[in-house]
């Protein structure tokens, strides 16, 4: 899958941790197992290995694992009125 075929994953805030991010998305249970796929080195972001659970992501970052891509946007409020 290339970073054009990610899924996109709307946050409300600005940033989102990568263990928070991987379990948001259901890519893995829980954060146990982001903590080892992690470790392991599985995780990717931005296209580089990432092996600290606690990174920053902010939209427009990638996050692949395994088959699965996903691309971080920033989700829209509604307008204040």
């Amino acid at each position: 899958m290339t970073t054009q075929d990610a899924q996109p994953v709307e946050i409300r805030e600005d940033m989102i941790r990568l263990g928070q991010l991987l379990k948001f998305a259901s890519l893995v249970e829980d954060g146990a197992e982001a903590r080892e796929i992690i470790a392991e080195g599985h995780v990717f972001v931005n296209g580089e290995p990432e092996f600290q659970r606690g990174k920053q992501l902010h939209p427009g970052d990638t996050v692949a694992l395994g088959e699965a891509t996903i691309r971080i946007e920033r989700e829209d409020s509604p307008a204040a009125g």
